[in-house]
């Protein structure tokens, strides 16, 4: 009973299928050439949204084949590669892309979080302004970068290495307090 309810299930299933697929192969389907593919930009943006970056990083590749290495490309993989924390790899690329679409707000916003993360404010700032300028002021998240990169060009903060001495106070059988030496 259990078996031919299994059985007709399955033809039910299989009552859409298309009827040129090759039965006896032991292979799944090929890639159905009359569906409509999806931009894969818009797979890789829709990515990192979701916090895929490997996965983004795949569809801007396969967006590169279709379109070459543009600089909406570029930006998109040095995006991903900026959220991934490789940051030399996220450099190059967004420099890249801003040599071949120099009026990308977001190329130069993304260079300038890069150049932030690695320690360049100055350089950082410059960037920010770019995005800013280029941006019309649009954007809360450029002009934000912009603020931080100044605040920190004004007011450096230099920590200095205090020289102290510890030591370890035994309290108890199991108990110990770390003390600074007058």
């Amino acid at each position: 009973m259990a078996r031919a309810g299994l059985v007709l299930l399955l033809v039910a299933a299989l009552a859409g299928c298309d009827e040129r697929v090759d039965k006896e192969s032991p292979f799944a389907p090929g890639v159905a050439k009359r569906g409509e593919t999806v931009d894969p930009m818009l797979v890789g943006h829709r990515l990192m949204y979701a916090g895929e970056y490997e996965l983004a990083i795949k569809s801007f590749s396969r967006a590169a084949l279709d379109q070459g290495m543009t600089g909406e490309v570029l930006t998109g993989i040095g995006s991903a590669y900026l959220a991934l924390g490789r940051l030399g790899q996220a450099e190059d690329l967004l420099r890249k892309a801003i040599e071949q679409e120099e009026r990308a707000p977001e190329a130069w916003n993304n260079l300038g979080v890069v150049l932030m993360e690695q320690g360049e404010i100055a350089e950082a700032s410059q960037m920010f302004r770019r995005a800013y300028a280029l941006d019309n002021g649009e954007s809360d998240s450029i002009r934000d970068n912009l603020r931080l990169a100044l605040a920190k060009i004004e007011n450096p903060v230099y920590d200095e290495v205090e020289e102290q001495e510890f030591k370890v106070v035994r309290r108890g059988s199991s108990d110990y307090l770390i003390r600074k030496i007058p």
